[in-house]
């Protein structure tokens, strides 16, 4: 999932076969140290890669010396309109550079700061968007907004390979989803260095991530993107690695912490899932490894649909079950389904990640299951074991006929043995 060429922010690899990077911003004033610092390292326990400040000023580039030796993670300097903080960020330390060639000045300026990131070895993160197109593409956005992007983006990788240099990715965003997703699928088929997705000014924590999950999940799909910044009207940078998290866990790019399953509800429901589900997610975030966990509503379809999650509860009015890898483990009052699950978790953990079983337990769990569930229900179990016994009733037959599989088949093929195969038919008038 990754371009062919790769770099290296600090140390985090980008592209070139490395995993999707995470990458956010902060949302304080980065010469604000104390704010900044430690916005940085809620970001990086929730599990950012990458995190970007934003230099708008010299003393934000003060702060940026102290910020790149204190920082868990690289660091990303933001640089718009003004190559001179772009070179006294890397003179800073800054791991990687933010720039837009076409907000910072021109060709020269831009030669300037390529020639100090050579010097001290320092990637370019290089980027067009649709709010800060060249003057000279402006005109045709309004007519082909994905062949602007594309054009500009273009322009700036060969103006980078003009400089004699390749340390650098590329981003490509847009306000529109469609216009995201078309564009960086063209762009990919043209270049070969890393690309950075997002969905620009995508919206709040709702819309905001609902647009950057159809975004970037469809190009992440197509095998498209090496890194990931989900932009939300949120003051809470952390919110935006969560987002990223659970799309590349969705597409199993990536593993971090666990794995929810949530069945959506319907009039079976007999207890409050939705309690219930929301103390569930927030427990699991004690846990860093992905183990899958599933919360289903009742007992209706049994608990094969969730036969493959680590953990589960499934309930009923007044009681209700923990089950694991589709085994029943232990009956138990509907109210005490969280405590209980959480406690086979544990111990799951502490024996070295091998599921205990209380055969006892298991036995009144399993005839809870047996009284609970509709038998009538299609699972995909029942629907198999509906297959094996219509094949073996169907060999039996064959055997007590005396045919073999074979010539039955040939008997099945052959036109003559029904008097209306092959024939066409015609509509009647």
């Amino acid at each position: 999932m990754s371009s062919k060429r790769q770099i290296r922010v600090g140390d985090v690899l980008i592209g070139g076969g490395a995993p999707v990077a995470v990458q956010t911003m902060t949302k304080t004033e980065t010469a604000n140290l104390p704010e900044t610092m430690a916005q940085i390292h809620r970001v990086a326990e929730a599990g950012a890669d990458l995190v970007r400040v934003a230099v708008p000023r010299n003393e934000d580039v003060e702060a940026l010396k102290t910020i790149v030796k204190r920082s868990p993670i690289p660091i990303i300097a933001d640089i718009h309109f003004n190559h001179t903080l772009a070179i006294k960020a890397i003179e800073a330390g800054a791991h990687c550079i933010r720039l837009n060639p076409g907000n910072i000045g021109g060709p020269e300026k831009v030669a300037e700061v390529v020639a100090t990131a050579k010097q001290y070895e320092v990637p370019i993160r290089v980027g067009v968007n649709s709010g800060s197109l060249p003057k000279h593409l402006r005109e045709l956005e309004f007519t082909d907004p994905v062949g602007a992007l594309v054009a500009a983006a273009e322009e700036t990788v060969a103006l980078m390979e003009s400089l004699d240099f390749g340390d650098f990715k590329v981003s490509m965003k847009s306000t529109s989803v469609p216009n995201t997703i078309a564009s960086n699928r063209l762009l990919a088929q043209r270049i070969d260095y890393p690309l950075h997705l997002g969905v620009t000014e995508a919206g709040t924590k709702w819309t905001g991530s609902l647009k950057s999950a159809v975004g970037l999940g469809t190009l992440l799909a197509d095998g498209i993107g090496d890194t990931v910044r989900i932009s939300l009207s949120t003051f809470h940078a952390e919110e935006e690695v969560k987002v990223a998290f659970e799309i590349l866990k969705a597409l199993k790019l990536r593993e971090k912490g666990p794995v929810l399953i949530a069945c959506p509800t319907c009039g079976r429901l007999q207890f409050d899932m939705d309690s219930v589900v929301q103390e569930v997610e927030q427990r699991l975030t004690a846990y860093d490894d992905p183990i899958e966990v599933s919360v289903l509503g009742c007992a209706v379809n049994g608990i094969g649909e969730a036969r493959h999650a680590d953990f589960g509860i499934t309930g009923a009015k007044d009681s209700g079950m923990i089950f694991s890898k589709g085994e029943p483990l232990k009956k138990v009052k509907t109210g005490d389904l969280v405590d209980e699950l959480f406690k086979e978790i544990d111990r799951y953990y502490a024996s070295g990640k091998q599921v205990v079983i209380d055969h006892h337990e298991a036995a009144e769990a399993t005839k809870w299951l047996s009284e609970n569930e509709d038998l009538s229900a299609m699972t995909p179990e029942r629907l198999a074991q509906m297959e094996k016994d219509a094949q073996r009733a169907e060999q039996d037959a064959l055997a007590e006929a005396g045919t073999t599989p074979v010539e039955a088949a040939k008997a099945f093929a052959d036109e003559t043995s029904s008097p209306t195969a092959g024939r066409r038919f015609t509509r009647s008038s």
